[in-house]
């Protein structure tokens, strides 16, 4: 047996977690040195929860405020208030509280706090006919400390996605200076989400695992951190049901989540289900009622089976890993099982399989398809996107 050559690259990030994590914070900001640190959430965990309390008790003297004006989807009207909040306080460092929306808010306010210009003159550009362009953001950014209340595969990435409020298109920054310092796992934080926002924010994670391991040529790094990340989830996403004040399963939910983005660091990210990642961006971007990880859960399965000519042997390799096939079916009959398995799967978790079921009529079909053709995803599909048309295909077959 032989490999291929490859190249992985670890982040420097701590990790803490069980009970009363929270209280890590206070040596993981000293060790930045930071003396202002402002807090990011959103109005639900500054009203609903204590979280922010104990984020104060564990900075004492360190805490210079709150910012609890994040909202879903990271809308940039909300992070520009969190730069000039951030401003007032002559912020050093942020500490996110909350789920990917507080993640992301908190990376775009390090960035457009450092960086001159306009968030739509930082992110990436799409010039006609050329490969899209991410411009490098060199200025110094201030720490930034994560304390979760789900799984995201935002944690540790270095991309911050805004909404513009006048286009209602992402704007995509890349800067990789903006990774965090640490990450909180803290059992009562995670216990503060309902088990429907858990299984919302999870269920891109289960989505980007699939993705990953339908590809050819990974490394056994990135391999082996895939197939644990699918364990975790397959495992423990019907438990969050069932057992909805077990921190273990939260936990094991973030951990399936750090290993598929410690993956991607090795490798393994591509272009298998780029089209999913496209489509879901513009439908959650413009149906605020469509949660998240709904877009993922309606749009997964049909995804893979329209990729399936062009990745059927990718595919049936992820249905070997979901246990699935045997030895009677072809590469074409695993995709098919595959894609069937999907829809199975998150219709179990009660998330829903159609569009119809997060309020899109068709008449929607044509917008959603053609904000679509302009994200970065779109561009790594694994199967070229001809046209618009072959999007409006895939959106009518789960409407």
């Amino acid at each position: 047996m032989t490999t291929d050559p490859f190249r992985f690259v670890g982040y420097p990030v701590r990790v803490h977690a069980g009970p009363n994590a929270i209280s890590k914070l206070t040596e993981e900001v000293d060790r930045t040195r930071a003396q202002r640190v402002l807090v990011v959430c959103g109005q639900s965990i500054a009203n609903n929860t204590d979280l922010v309390e104990r984020v104060r008790e564990a900075l004492v003297e360190r805490f210079a405020g709150v910012f609890s004006g994040g909202k879903t989807g990271s809308p940039l009207t909300s992070v520009l208030a969190g730069v000039a909040a951030a401003r007032e306080v002559d912020a050093d460092g942020i500490v996110a509280v909350g789920g990917g929306s507080a993640v992301v808010t908190a990376r775009g306010i390090t960035i457009l706090l450092a960086e001159k210009g306009t968030a739509q003159e930082l992110c990436t550009q799409y010039p006609a006919g050329k490969p899209p362009v991410s411009p490098r953001l060199m200025a110094p950014k201030i720490p930034n400390f994560i304390v979760l209340t789900t799984a995201t595969t935002a944690v540790t990435r270095a991309g911050t996605a805004l909404i513009d409020p006048e286009s209602g298109h992402r704007l995509e920054l890349f800067d990789p200076k903006t990774r965090p310092q640490a990450v909180i796992w803290d059992d009562q934080a995670l216990l503060t989400a309902s088990p429907w926002l858990c299984l919302n924010a999870t269920a891109s994670c289960f989505t980007g695992i699939a993705a990953a391991l339908q590809r050819t040529g990974l490394n056994p790094l990135a391999e082996s951190d895939l197939l644990e990340a699918l364990r975790f989830m397959t495992e423990n996403l019907p438990l969050v049901e069932s057992q909805p004040d077990n921190p273990a399963v939260r936990i094991n939910l973030c951990a399936a989540a750090f290993l598929y983005n410690r993956a991607t660091d090795a490798g393994a990210g591509g272009s298998a289900l780029g089209v999913v990642t496209a489509l879901a961006h513009s439908l959650d971007t413009r149906y605020p009622e469509c949660g998240h990880g709904d877009a993922y859960s309606i749009l997964t399965a049909p995804g893979m089976r329209f990729n399936a000519e062009a990745n059927a042997a990718g595919q049936a390799r992820f249905a070997a890993a979901m246990g699935v096939v045997d030895n009677r079916l072809d590469d074409r009959e695993s995709a098919a099982a595959a894609a069937d398995s999907v829809e199975e799967l998150f219709r179990g978790l009660n998330l829903p399989v159609r569009l119809s079921q997060v309020g899109v009529s068709e008449d929607d079909i044509d917008q959603i398809a053609a904000d679509a053709m302009t994200d970065f995803g779109l561009h790594r599909n694994v199967r070229k996107i001809e046209s618009v048309d072959d999007l409006k295909g895939i959106l009518a077959s789960v409407r």
